[in-house]
C-alpha cells in the first residue's frame, strides 16, 4: 500500500514510515500536483484539507480525509481504515526522514557515526542507504511503543 501525504501530515508520515508504509511527503506542493502524483503512482492521498480531499475524489484519485486531534488519533484512524499493523518490524521499516527501507548494519561499520555511549550500550543498528541516518532501539523506544499501543487501543474503539 502506497500513500502520499500533504504538507499538514509530516508527523503522521514519519509514524507510517516507521511501521513500514511507503509514504511520499511534500511540504509545499500545489493541490493539483498532489492529485496528479496520487493518480500516476497509484498512491492514496492523505490530507486534512476537505477541499483537496473532494477534488481528489472527483478526479479519480484515491484519498482519505485524516481527522483527529493528535498524532495518536490520526494514526489510529488511518490504521483502522487501511488495516495497518501498528507495530514496528525493522525488516519492513522505512526511514522516517526519507522513506527508503532501512537495513541492518554492523556496529563496526558505523562506529564513527554514533556517540560512544551508544556504542557501549547497544548492539543492533540500522542504516538508511539513502540519507545515511542511523537507528537503534534507544531510550526513545519505550515512548514509540507506548504511542503505538495507545493508537492500537484507540483503533479498536473506533466505529466502522
Amino acid at each position: 500500500m502506497k500513500f502520499l501525504a500533504d504538507g499538514m501530515l509530516g508527523k503522521l508520515t514519519r509514524w507510517l514510515r516507521m511501521i513500514g508504509c511507503d509514504v511520499k511527503y511534500f511540504r509545499n506542493l500545489k493541490d493539483e500536483d498532489l492529485i496528479g502524483i496520487s493518480i500516476r503512482e497509484n498512491r492514496i492521498l492523505l490530507t486534512r484539507d476537505t477541499n483537496l480531499f473532494r477534488r481528489a475524489l472527483s478526479k479519480g484519485a484515491s484519498a482519505f480525509l485524516v481527522e483527529g486531534r493528535d498524532e495518536v488519533e490520526k494514526l489510529s484512524m488511518v490504521a483502522k481504515r487501511f488495516n495497518l499493523d501498528l507495530e514496528i518490524n525493522v525488516k519492513n521499516s522505512r526511514c522516517p526522514k526519507c522513506n527508503a527501507r532501512i537495513h541492518p548494519v554492523s556496529k563496526n561499520k558505523i562506529r564513527e557515526k554514533i556517540p560512544p555511549g551508544t556504542l557501549k550500550f547497544y548492539d543492533k543498528f540500522w542504516e538508511c542507504p539513502k540519507c545515511g541516518q542511523i537507528y537503534w532501539r534507544g531510550s526513545h523506544w519505550k515512548k514509540i511503543n507506548r504511542t503505538l499501543l495507545e493508537a492500537s487501543k484507540m483503533m479498536e474503539n473506533l466505529k466502522e
